[in-house]
This record gives C-alpha cells, sequence and structure tokens, in this order.
C-alpha cells in the first residue's frame, strides 16, 4: 500500500476557538474547538479534537510539565502562582490538541466540519509529543507569559 503524500499544513489556517471541554457523554476525555481554513477554501470548518484525559496524564508526565513550571514559577508573586498552574492545565489540553489536529491535517482534511475522536491519532500524538516535548513546553510558557 502506498501512503498518500502528506500535505503542506501552512497552507491551513488554524485559530483556537475555545475548550477545553468535557466531552458530552464522556467522563474520560476533554475537548478544544479550533476553526480551520485552507487557503482554497470560501469558507473555514470546525473541528472538534478529543483527548483522553488518561493520554493527557500519561503526555503530562512524559514532558515532565509539572517540574517545569516550577522552574518558572519561582519568580513569579506567590499570591499569582495558582492562577498560572490552572490556566497551565487548559494551555496544556489546547495544546495537545493542536498538535493532534496537526497530525489530522498532514494527510489533508475535508471542507466539512468535523470531530477527531480520543482514540483516532493516540499512537502518532504521543509519538510527536516525546519526539519534541521542548515545543510543547515552549508553547506553553510562551502562552503563560512565562518565556524566557
Amino acid at each position: 500500500m502506498i501512503a498518500a503524500a502528506p500535505h503542506d499544513i501552512s497552507a491551513y489556517r488554524v485559530s483556537f476557538f475555545f475548550g477545553p471541554e468535557s466531552v458530552e457523554g464522556r467522563a474520560d476525555a476533554l475537548a478544544c474547538v479550533f476553526n480551520v481554513k485552507k487557503r482554497s477554501w470560501k469558507a473555514g470548518i470546525q473541528v472538534v479534537v478529543e483527548v483522553s484525559r488518561s493520554q493527557l496524564s500519561a503526555l503530562e508526565r512524559t514532558i515532565q510539565l509539572t517540574d517545569r513550571l516550577v522552574e518558572r514559577l519561582v519568580a513569579v508573586e506567590a499570591h499569582d502562582r495558582a492562577d498560572y498552574q490552572e490556566r497551565s492545565s487548559d494551555v496544556f489540553v489546547q495544546a495537545v490538541c493542536r498538535r493532534k489536529l496537526d497530525l489530522q491535517l498532514l494527510p489533508g482534511l475535508a471542507q466539512i466540519n468535523q470531530r477527531i475522536p480520543a482514540e483516532e491519532l493516540m499512537v502518532e500524538l504521543d509519538q510527536s509529543i516525546r519526539e519534541q516535548p521542548d515545543h510543547l513546553i515552549s508553547y506553553i510558557l510562551d502562552e503563560l507569559g512565562l518565556a524566557p
């Protein structure tokens, strides 16, 4: 079987819309929604990206998010640390969902609103984040205003 050539994901303009939110009917998953538009499309679509809570926990341990945040939060006022930690959880989920969406964009995306279930691309997502954990950490720190 010959695999299709990967698409250039830079042909897509992706905007975070909202999330993370619990997936209706599934206590074990969170979802983020993104607006996706390809240059050749007249209109964009919405893509709901789900990730299981167990996969998120495993990825958080893999990239040692807590330890890396603690290092950065030393410079933050003590009364602000709880806010940063709470926000970091949301930003982490958003970043993981975005990485999963990028993986879906590689083979191309049909111009229809769609959902990427938590069970899809699990292995690929784990591998992608294990291979480049610093990209995810940098994104999170930047979103929190804690980047060096």
